[in-house]
C-alpha cells in the first residue's frame, strides 16, 4: 500500500501529530506547500490545523485538488476535541475532497492556540458577542496550550494503525 502523508501546521501541533503517522506507515510527512502529488497512491493521510472550523486554506484546496482517492484526515485545534464545533471541523475536512474521494476515517485532537491570535481576537470582540475573551474562553486557551500530550498522540497513533490495518485487510 503505498502512502502519501501531507501536512500543514501552524504551531507544530499538526506536526507532532504527523510524527506518529510517520512512525506508523513509515513514510515522510510533506509540507501542503510542497504541493504533493498523489498519483500513484492507495492512501492520502492528511493533517492540518483548523482555522474558523475549516481545513486552514492551503490543505483545503490540496484536498479540493484530490481525485478518486482513499483519504484519512487527521485534525487539530484549540477547542475541545469532543466539542460540536470539533465535529463540525472534521465534517469540513470530509466535505472538502475533491471528486470521488473518500474518507476513510477522522481522528482530532486538541492543540495550542497560536500565541500571536489571542490578543487580536480578545480586542476584535466585544463582551456579550459569542466569541468575546471571557475567563472561561481564557481558561480554553490555556488548556489547549498542553496539547497535544502524550494521551493525544497515543491516540494518534492508534487511529493511524487502526488507518493502516483496515486498508491491509481490505
Amino acid at each position: 500500500m503505498k502512502t502519501l502523508l501531507v501536512c500543514s501546521s501552524k504551531t507544530g501541533n499538526t506536526w507532532k501529530v504527523a510524527a506518529e503517522a510517520e512512525r506508523v506507515f513509515g513514510v515522510a510527512c510533506v509540507r501542503v506547500e510542497d504541493e504533493p502529488p498523489a498519483d500513484g497512491c492507495d492512501l492520502v493521510v492528511a493533517g492540518y490545523w483548523v482555522d474558523r472550523g475549516q481545513p486552514e486554506a492551503k490543505m483545503k484546496a490540496y484536498l479540493g485538488a484530490l481525485r478518486g482517492k482513499r483519504v484519512a484526515l487527521f485534525a487539530t485545534l484549540g477547542a475541545d476535541p469532543h466539542s460540536q464545533h470539533a465535529q463540525d471541523a472534521l465534517r469540513a475536512g470530509r466535505e472538502a475532497l475533491g471528486e470521488g474521494c473518500t474518507c476513510v476515517d477522522a481522528f482530532l485532537c486538541q492543540g495550542r492556540v497560536d500565541p500571536a491570535l489571542v490578543e487580536p481576537m480578545a480586542k476584535m470582540f466585544s463582551a456579550g458577542h459569542p466569541h468575546a475573551m471571557t475567563p472561561e474562553r481564557r481558561a480554553r486557551i490555556a488548556e489547549a496550550a498542553k496539547h497535544p500530550d502524550e494521551k493525544d498522540l497515543s491516540d494518534a497513533r492508534a487511529f493511524f494503525m487502526r488507518v493502516k490495518a483496515s486498508l491491509q485487510s481490505a
